[in-house]
């Protein structure tokens, strides 16, 4: 039998759920005791006589994830923040510190989802070219910008370009002829086709109204009314021969210095003037009082459908009704 010297360097200690012949430390195992932390925290639960089920009736932590943290066996853990937090609770009871064992349990499990770190003391270096693109970059849009400046300071010293003042009305008005150019600032002439129609009034309105509304009345002037009509559509009494244009009505065609014969409506009549290719140059009913200067020009005829209701005009005196539907302009001047 050997014999005891003195010198005890570990005790043995035996009980229902310890092996006999496991060593217990005879000082407080440190965090950083064993190969991993879960070994750290089982030497210093049973440094303290603790079973894996006293703690975990004091964490609130099963017994199989507190045997699985000993273990390391993390695959069995739920997730790893749950690890972490086993861990911290663990080292929390057995009075360590929490945060350092949770920084040795990330040491020596790291996560594999976490980024990897850049190395203490290794530089990171930038390639050089960029520099080199960023200062291009900048001095092109300081020169775009100093560009824009120097144009709008231009264009705000430039002189302003001189408005021609238009004559006003107390000031000598502008004759404008009819022949040559428009003057500026005098109003443009009308288009030829932009009169304004007359208007229309409903036949024998006017008349029952002044009769008192009575129908026998309205008939009687409505008759009257068409024979007055009648009477001044007829054609030009032999008196009135030679008599010279008045402009009853607006007046189409050439102007006057370029026309010789004349055409001017005693009743309403459709009129049509066609080009020596035979093209139609107009056609439209002439009203009561409306007239067409016929150019100077060869080839050019007339067509109406009522030529006793259009009276011709030579030279400016009244010639006559025009002798048939069709005609020349030299013939109507002849």
């Amino acid at each position: 039998m050997p014999l005891d010297s003195g010198e005890v360097t570990h005790l043995y200690r035996t009980g229902d759920t310890d092996p006999a012949d496991q060593l217990v430390p005879t000082e407080e195992p440190s965090l950083h005791y064993g190969p991993d932390i879960g070994a750290a925290l089982k030497a210093a639960r049973e440094f303290r006589g603790l079973s894996l089920q006293d703690v975990a009736d004091q964490t609130r932590i099963r017994r199989t994830y507190l045997a699985a943290v000993e273990d390391m066996r993390l695959d069995e853990l739920p997730s790893r923040p749950f690890a972490v937090g086993y861990v911290k609770a663990y080292a929390k009871l057995l009075g360590l510190d929490p945060d350092e064992a949770v920084a040795r349990f990330k040491d020596t499990s790291p996560d594999p989802d976490e980024p990897l770190r850049a190395p203490v003391g290794v530089r990171r270096e930038r390639d050089p070219r960029l520099g080199v693109v960023m200062a291009v970059g900048a001095f092109i849009i300081s020169a775009i910008i100093l560009w824009n400046i120097a144009q709008r300071a231009i264009s705000e010293e430039a002189p302003v370009a001189p408005v021609v003042q238009e004559a006003s009305s107390a000031s000598t008005p502008i004759e404008a002829d009819p022949t040559g150019p428009t003057a500026i600032g005098a109003p443009l002439p009308a288009p030829t086709e932009a009169s304004t129609p007359p208007v229309y009034e409903t036949p024998g309105l006017e008349a029952a109204s002044q009769a008192g509304g009575s129908a026998d009345a309205a008939a009687a002037a409505g008759k009257a009314r068409r024979e007055a009509e009648a009477a001044a559509g007829s054609a030009a009494s032999p008196e009135e021969v030679g008599r010279p244009f008045v402009a009853r009505g607006k007046v189409h065609g050439a102007a006057p210095e370029a026309s010789t014969v004349t055409l001017q409506a005693r009743r309403q009549t459709m009129l049509i003037v066609r080009g020596p290719d035979n093209a139609i140059y107009f056609a439209r009913p002439l009203a009561v009082g409306e007239a067409f200067r016929l150019p100077n020009a060869k080839g050019v005829s007339v067509e109406v459908t009522d030529p006793a209701a259009m009276d011709v005009f030579v030279g400016g005196a009244l010639k006559g009704a025009m002798p048939t539907s069709q005609a020349t302009v030299t013939a109507l001047a002849s």
